[in-house]
Formats: C-alpha cells, structure tokens, sequence
C-alpha cells in the first residue's frame, strides 16, 4: 500500500507547499480538492471547506493544472485523484471535472451520489443515481479515469452494501468504491472485513480519517477524531485490507484539527508506514 494525501484536509498550504511537504513526510500521491473559494472567504482564517488554499478552482484551470502537475512531476509524486463535488446527474460539470483530471494526470476522480434527508423515496434516488453513473461510465471510459463513489453519510451510499448496490451492474474497471470508514462512523457502519469482501473489485480507494460519539446535553453527537483515537480500528482495518488483496493507496483525510498541516501529514505517514509494516511482518 502507498500513502496519499487529500488536499481538504491542508486548507492552510498553499498547492506548492503542500507538494514540499508531501515530499518530506514521504507521501506518494496527492489527491486535489476542485472547488472554488468563495469571495467573502478569503479574508477569513483558511479552514476544511470555505479558504482552502490548496484547491484547484474549477473555473480557472488550464495555468493552475499545468503549474501543478510540473511540480508533481519534478517532486516524484502521483496526482492520483480530482476530489470534485459534483450533485449526481450534473453531466456538464462531471464531464468538465473528467478533463481537468486527464489534464491533471490523475487516475480517479470522484462523482456524486444523492442525498438522502428523507423528503424524497430511496427508490427514486436509486434511479436517479443509476442513470447518471451509467452515464458517467462512459465518460470513464473516455478520459481512462476511474470514477469513484465514496461511502458517506447523508447519501444513499453510506455504507459498503449500499455503495456495492449503485455500482455492481457497471465495470470496476471505470466505476469503483471510494472506502471511508471514518464516515461510517456518523453513518453506515459494516463490519470492514466484511464490507471489503463484498466490494471486491470495486474496492479504488481508502481514506484515512477517524470520528467519536459524544454525549452532550444528554443527546448523542458524531464528531472528528485524531486519526488513531476515535471508534475506527485502524490496525484491524489495515489488517483486513491486506486480507482481501488491497494493494492501492490510503489517502488521509483528518479533519480532527489537532496538529498543523505539516505536522499531520509527518504523523499520518509515520504511524501508518509502521501500522502497515508490523502487519506486514505478522502475515509473512
């Protein structure tokens, strides 16, 4: 397994210090955050989802790309993936984020999925999202990018087997599963070997972030956690990976807020270089 960084997760860095710091904490692959910053963000403080500085801006990106991807490439890294945020059905921007990842060099880039807020039948949604990925199959196949639906919260694909069920009648060679246990937590929750297995060859990708429930005002909320000290077993998870043959990349993604960029990404590849090594060692 390799190492990668998602770019949500640096909002203070800009594109070139995050590459210099990718490169000295040993991280192979990057994984970019398209999204533009909103105007009035930009005299705030840099956070996860408004000022973040290491985005690419989808309506500026023929220099931006270019510049990014030289840097990659003189720093020995991967562009692996284009993190879009794209509504399912929203051809025109999936088809535009596709060029902007050939561009990039990337080899996945994910697509959206609905949302599920209980105002509209699960059925229908279904429907919904299975037009659009067909259609978003053929722009995989156009672009030779993998698309890649994430197992999140609020969406219709929270958990291992309700992502397996919008993506099994396609080919896991241009559709796969974006695996997220730290989202699992707020919702969707399977046990991971399990939820791996029933993936197989759907299984692109990991990220790498944890969460906890807390009590407060006697009412039960989910929050982010450090990476190794929330509900999500990394050793076992690591350990379970190996079992069904994974061999891709863990892409982090903390947004627990406990350590300064460079900080986090030294921590992150450390402690996951080690937890994956001793596994390693154990299985031999």
């Amino acid at each position: 397994m390799k190492l990668s960084v998602f770019t949500v997760c640096t909002p203070d860095l800009t594109p070139e210090q995050l590459i210099t710091a990718a490169t000295q904490a040993g991280i192979d692959g990057i994984e970019w955050r398209f999204a533009s910053i909103p105007k009035e963000a930009l005299a705030e403080e840099p956070s996860f989802w408004r000022h973040n500085r290491c985005s690419i801006d989808p309506e500026h990106t023929e220099p931006s790309v270019s510049i990014i991807k030289q840097s990659v490439q003189q720093h020995q890294l991967e562009s692996i993936a284009l993190v879009p945020y794209l509504k399912c059905g929203d051809l025109d921007s999936t088809h535009h984020a596709f060029a902007t990842a050939q561009q990039l060099g990337a080899s996945m880039m994910r697509v959206g999925v609905p949302m599920y807020d209980r105002t509209r039948h699960y059925r229908d949604l279904d429907a919904e999202a299975t037009r659009y990925l067909s259609s978003v199959q053929e722009l995989a196949q156009q672009y030779g990018i993998q698309a890649l639906i994430e197992t999140h919260h609020q969406t219709i694909a929270a958990s291992a087997s309700a992502a397996l069920r919008l993506v099994e009648h396609l080919d896991p060679e241009h559709i796969g599963v974006l695996y997220d246990p730290g989202n699992m937590v707020h919702e969707g929750y399977e046990n991971y070997r399990m939820g791996l297995q029933l993936l197989g060859p759907y299984l692109a990708h990991v990220h790498v972030k944890n969460a906890a429930w807390i009590q407060q005002d006697q009412q039960w909320h989910c929050q982010w956690a450090p990476m190794l000290e929330g509900i999500v077993p990394w050793q076992q998870i690591i350990s379970d990976l190996q079992s069904v043959g994974y061999d891709g990349y863990l892409g982090v993604e903390d947004f627990s807020g406990q350590m300064d960029s460079f900080e986090m990404l030294q921590y992150f590849a450390g402690s996951f270089r080690e937890l994956a090594g001793q596994y390693i060692k154990e299985g031999q």
